[in-house]
């Protein structure tokens, strides 16, 4: 699975990154897929080691958010530690360096680089390794651990050459789905001709079931969703802040949060704090407060 590919054509964006990989493809992905010449969905059981998850720590110093690195670090732990040894997370690494790449010359656009003579400084992201680690890997799996079915997950045409390798000195059904939500990249040609089938896309309710819980248990600190991850981080934190002066604690705030409320018709406060019906919510909260007698002097 390419991380990189997963979360910026499904993920980016979306309240859904907290995702729980093994039940996003045990129990919607897979069970989705026919096999050309089968008339019944794949009933193919997966190793217990049955996810290999390619990635590269962020570099915090390119980092778009100040949290980024520490809410990734977060949930490579919850996937390690929700289904321990069942998910196999494998680094590479970011290069960053300087670099002047030549600017398009705005009176003709069409002109080749190599006559353009304006060079403009940048900084040079790029992420190293795991799609030669994502290649390597599916082949030795497919060649020499003689798995019956691989998976592939990317939309990547780096992948292709491993994909053909595969298949020409292999017996393994090649699968591929296109991590990309509702159609909004179409599957690469240069993979799909390589793959018995194709999936085309993961849609937004299937991200959306497929939530690790917000607490994952440890042996020293439970994993936590981050607070950012949330649709609406800002109602949430208002919330809390609310909830923490009524029930004492954080863990408490989110007991109530998560415990449906006759008052809105047995919904829980967390659910709707996902959307602007969050802000009925901290309204009935903020009345709450204000009905509580001042300590008397």
């Amino acid at each position: 699975m390419d991380g990189y590919n997963l979360y910026y054509g499904c993920l980016k964006g979306t309240a859904f990154k907290w995702l729980d990989l093994l039940a996003l493809f045990e129990r919607h992905v897979l069970p989705s897929v026919t096999v050309s010449g089968q008339d019944q969905a794949l009933t193919s059981r997966l190793e217990p080691q049955a996810i290999k998850f390619f990635t590269a720590p962020i570099l915090e110093q390119a980092a778009k958010a100040s949290d980024s690195l520490r809410c990734q670090e977060r949930y490579h732990a919850a996937l390690s530690k929700h289904q321990p040894g069942r998910i196999d997370i494998i680094k590479g690494y970011y290069s960053l360096t300087q670099a002047r790449p030549k600017a398009i010359d705005p009176v003709d656009p069409k002109k080749w680089p190599r006559d353009c003579t304006v060079e403009v400084p940048v900084w040079k992201l790029e992420e190293k390794q795991s799609d030669v680690n994502l290649a390597l890997h599916a082949f030795k799996d497919a060649l020499i651990e003689g798995i019956e079915h691989v998976v592939i997950v990317t939309n990547d045409t780096d992948i292709a050459p491993a994909l053909e390798m595969i298949r020409a000195h292999t017996s393994a059904i090649v699968g591929l789905v296109i991590p990309t939500r509702d159609h909004q990249r179409p599957p690469n040609r240069d993979l799909t001709r390589h793959a018995h089938w194709v999936r085309s896309h993961i849609t937004l309710s299937e991200l959306q079931a497929a939530q690790l819980p917000r607490v994952i248990p440890a042996a020293r600190n439970p994993v936590l969703k981050p607070d950012s991850w949330y649709a609406r981080p800002d109602l949430l934190a208002q919330a809390l802040a609310l909830a923490c002066v009524e029930k004492g604690s954080r863990s408490q705030a989110f007991q109530w949060l998560e415990t449906p409320n006759p008052h809105w018709s047995g919904s829980k406060p967390i659910e709707l704090l996902e959307s602007d019906a969050g802000e009925q919510v901290i309204a009935f909260m903020q009345e709450w407060d204000s009905r509580k007698p001042a300590p008397s002097s």
